[in-house]
């Protein structure tokens, strides 16, 4: 489909960047496509794996090393440390600047780079640092905890050099921010009358964040939520720690912890994924601690998104795939239809299916013959295309599951 040379380059770029998986033979063949456009996608597929995508890294084209440089859009394995070395390295600027600047580089890349001299002068390109927080006198403070503005008495809970007497305040995110500050006791926090509901969104304290090994483990076994939160976003959090917030009755702190750790245990990111009522949370189905191997067992759940992670398990017999593909549920159905160890026959039975065709069209088992009738009947799309409005919800909502 990729060698067709009627296809857009947008249709072939989103064929690069969907398929999964990918095998040697298959990643190597498009990685000798001629056209660089399409080494760009291929060096941004987020489900080849990271050894696959260091064999770009002699690629001839500087913006395909560029595009193995920034990395795909979402979680993925990291490459070998060797890999960012090269492109730390690369004779292209663009190329180590770019290595540079992403956000979400693997800690193996951040390692390298810590011993490397940024690309970028000292100034003025660095930016300007952020502004002091305010230094508050006792005079101001008394002023801000007296004012009629909840926005003043928020200042005052969190700059004041001590903790105002705000602990009764009637604004709720006064109490809240109050509530947050360093120096208080857990006895102290417990005294405030805060309150935090399961979908609210709490920012992420800079004191907690980078807070030092005995802070730290204060916060993550706190009573206090937000602290808990905050916690996960801490880089050196231990085992133990890992373990103790694995366990926490707060959603949000157990997704925080997924997205931000790789080393949870295998059984809460799939726990955390079905319960997940969030955007971002398919980004969870390629987390690095996701099971591979232990996906069957959820057959007979009484779950439908249950059923369907069983076709990720490489392990699961085809007669085990077959019959979830007569699944009562569409979804599971769906989820089915893509899976290569599904016979031709079942493949063809599902493509005719309106529930299941398009899951069905991409599965690899197709025939090349049908694979060609289905490329031949899609309309082209115009540039001018309409935009794609995804829903969902930003907040940490979920919904609890038992039985799974």
């Amino acid at each position: 489909m990729i060698g067709r040379p009627d296809l857009e380059g947008w249709y072939r770029s989103w064929l690069i960047k969907s398929r999964d998986p990918w095998t040697d033979e298959m990643f190597d063949a498009v990685a000798a496509h001629p056209d660089p456009l399409v080494r760009v996608a291929l060096a941004q597929s987020p489900y080849s794996s990271g050894a696959q995508r260091a064999r770009l890294v002699d690629d001839p084209d500087a913006e395909v090393r560029r595009a193995l440089a920034e990395g795909p859009d979402m979680p993925c394995e990291p490459m070998p440390a060797e890999a960012y070395r090269r492109l730390a390295t690369d004779p292209e600027r663009r190329v180590r600047r770019m290595l540079w600047l992403v956000d979400s580089l693997p800690e193996v890349a951040r390692a390298v780079l810590g011993g490397l001299e940024s690309p970028f002068p000292a100034s003025p390109a660095q930016p300007a640092p952020p502004p002091e927080p305010d230094v508050l006198s006792p005079a101001e403070v008394e002023r801000l905890v007296r004012s009629e503005d909840a926005g003043d008495r928020w200042r005052a809970a969190r700059y004041a050099p001590s903790p105002p007497a705000l602990s009764a305040d009637p604004d709720p995110g006064v109490r809240l921010c109050l509530s947050m500050r360093p120096d208080l006791t857990e006895e102290e926090r417990a005294a405030i009358d805060y309150y935090v509901g399961p979908h609210d969104r709490l920012p992420v304290l800079p004191w907690v964040r980078d807070a030092d090994a005995r802070t730290l483990d204060t916060c993550v076994r706190s009573r206090h939520i937000g602290l808990r939160r905050s916690a996960t976003h801490h880089r050196a959090l231990t085992a133990d720690q890992i373990a103790i917030l694995a366990e926490d009755p707060d959603f949000a702190v157990r997704l925080m912890l997924c997205e931000r750790h790789d080393d949870v245990p295998g059984h809460l990111v799939v726990r955390t994924y079905l319960e997940a009522r969030v955007i971002t949370r398919g980004n969870l189905l390629r987390h690095p601690a996701f099971p591979r191997t232990e996906l069957a067992r959820y057959a007979d759940s009484p779950h439908w998104e249950a059923r369907a992670l069983v076709t990720m398990d490489p392990t699961a017999a085809a007669e085990l795939i077959d019959r979830l593909s007569r699944d009562e549920h569409p979804g599971v159905r769906a989820w089915m239809a893509a899976d290569e160890r599904l016979s031709v026959a079942r493949i063809l039975e599902l493509l005719d299916d309106e529930e299941t065709a398009e899951p069905a069209a991409a599965n690899p088992g197709l025939p090349r013959a049908v694979m060609e009738q289905i490329v031949d009947a899609t309309p082209s799309v115009p540039p001018d295309r309409p935009g794609v409005l995804v829903l969902g919800h930003t907040t940490p909502s979920h919904q609890e599951l038992t039985g799974i």
